[in-house]
């Protein structure tokens, strides 16, 4: 089976998938079990299991390994969350996508993020950088999806009229989904997919989590990401139920945990 195909067929503008972010194994056994069509990492979510802030603070090589040791227990196509390729020059990018492709993964996503202060590239090297990682995806002999994101919107960094532009250059570069997480409204979302006829993916976090699929679907989405989200609801339960337990001596939090034997159920599930 060529994983990438079988990726990129997903990716319908008008009818998206859920591309489920795992941040450990036993949530991608879990994911995968209950039905998830393709599962991503997630920057944010890995960062925490290893005890560390999000944003510049996991090695490529770190990551490599995380992805994939998630892919060895999923049958689905796996896409890796890759930051800004670990590194600012369009090289980096390109030997992030080729180590990415032996691993086994199904594609990847690069930020046009500079990590140094969380600002990003100038346009030409953002530009060129996606280029790089495109001409190394074409060369790799399987398919594989690379997805160009446009982060200036999400970061506080420049408006959605900037993210249109840098995503108009990085489809004419070839990319093969363009990204540009958390536009201000519904509408900009909509003038996004409308800009472009590739795939779009949209992030449901923040008021995107109170968006349905239906809705994204009008707006032309391809692909609906959680990117952090699940991770951050498990890290909200835990927050929450540690802090009645430790501050209030109240254990009530704990009657509402998974039962032991539906967790074990999922994590043994045979895949396909």
């Amino acid at each position: 089976m060529d994983i990438g195909a079988t990726f990129r067929e997903l990716h319908k503008p008008g009818d998206p998938f859920t591309l489920a972010n795992a941040w450990d194994l036993g949530s991608t056994k879990v994911l995968t079990a209950l039905g998830a069509q393709a599962i991503g990492t997630t920057s944010n979510g890995h960062a925490f299991t290893l005890g560390r802030p999000d944003m510049g603070n996991v090695s490529r090589d770190e990551a490599l390994a995380h992805a994939q040791d998630i892919v060895s227990v999923t049958h689905l196509p796996v896409s890796g969350d890759f930051e800004n390729g670990y590194g600012d020059t369009p090289e980096d990018v390109a030997e992030t996508v080729r180590l990415s492709a032996e691993i086994g993964l199904a594609g990847i996503s690069i930020e046009d993020t500079n990590m140094a202060d969380i600002g990003f590239y100038e346009f030409d090297l953002a530009v060129e950088r996606i280029k790089a990682g495109v001409s190394a995806s074409r060369a790799l002999g399987r398919d594989f999806v690379f997805v160009a994101r446009a982060d200036g919107i999400m970061n506080g960094r420049y408006n959605t009229d900037e993210a249109l532009r840098r995503l108009r250059a990085f489809d004419e570069a070839g990319a093969d989904c363009l990204y540009a997480p958390l536009p201000p409204t519904m509408e900009e979302l909509r003038r996004i997919c409308a800009s472009t006829d590739k795939p779009v993916n949209a992030l449901a976090v923040g008021p995107f989590a109170e968006v349905r699929r239906a809705e994204f679907a009008a707006a032309g989405v391809a692909r609906i990401s959680l990117g952090s989200g699940l991770a951050r609801v498990t890290q909200a339960a835990l927050i929450n139920a540690a802090k009645h337990i430790l501050s209030d001596g109240d254990f009530s939090d704990i009657v509402n945990a998974a039962p032991g034997k539906e967790v074990e159920d999922l994590l043994v599930e045979k895949g396909e």
